[in-house]
């Protein structure tokens, strides 16, 4: 989860926000370039007043800052079309949770288990325990086997809703009478959390998202205690 003051993202626990990462750093060193490059020129016309004709009005220059931006654009494009695909394959899912947003808090069916669904509410602020975080703790936590594929079928009850977790990567629009659907792979266990990416109304703000990544036998624990 995000800390104060912090400016970058948050640590990233499933491979495609490793990619997502990346491409960000890449992307952002070209967008450095070139605005370094587009500043040293803007002080060298403000700062000189020598000029060369035969340069300003070269079609070899021209052709050089034609190509060069389809070159950069180029560059961009090819890794962000992988990960946009990498993002939509869908792996051989262990299991399946579809997720249904309402006004205001989620709800979570287990559909390879008979009798595997609840509610998931946000705990108020004078119910919080001690280490509880204000606005983001939940009722009941959607706990999910680590390192395993994972399919989430994302939807809506009523308005538009956004199931959104940062430090997966994750984020699908919940959309009345439409499934969207989402690709899950947690690489080390520990607790996540997300928060509704939609403006949904007035309590927009106060339906968090947890999810529990566990071993797998903790998982077949708690399923079995939950059915």
């Amino acid at each position: 989860m995000p800390y104060p003051m912090q400016l970058g993202f948050q640590d990233a626990t499933s491979p495609i926000m490793e990619e997502l990462m990346y491409f960000h750093d890449h992307t952002l060193m070209i967008v450095f370039l070139i605005s370094s490059l587009v500043l040293y020129v803007l002080i060298l016309m403000l700062t000189t007043k020598l000029t060369h004709t035969s340069t300003m009005d070269a079609q070899e220059v021209e052709t050089i800052w034609t190509i060069m931006p389809a070159i950069i654009l180029v560059l961009i494009a090819l890794p962000s079309l992988r990960i946009l695909y990498m993002m939509d394959e869908i792996f051989n899912p262990y299991i399946t949770v579809k997720a249904m947003g309402h006004q205001w808090y989620w709800s979570y069916e287990y559909t390879d288990y008979e009798e595997l669904s609840f509610d998931s509410y946000m705990v108020p602020t004078q119910d919080l325990n001690p280490g509880q975080l204000r606005l983001l703790e939940v009722d009941n936590r959607v706990v999910l086997p680590m390192e395993l594929p994972i399919r989430m079928l994302i939807s809506s009850e009523d308005v538009l809703h956004a199931w959104a977790v940062p430090s997966l990567g994750l984020k699908a629009d919940a959309i009345p009478g439409r499934l969207n659907q989402a690709t899950l792979i947690s690489t080390r266990p520990g607790v996540y959390f997300g928060q509704c990416s939609e403006i949904c109304g007035s309590n927009h703000s106060f339906m968090p998202i947890v999810l529990e990544m566990s071993t797998l036998k903790y998982f077949e624990n708690w399923s079995n205690m939950m059915q």
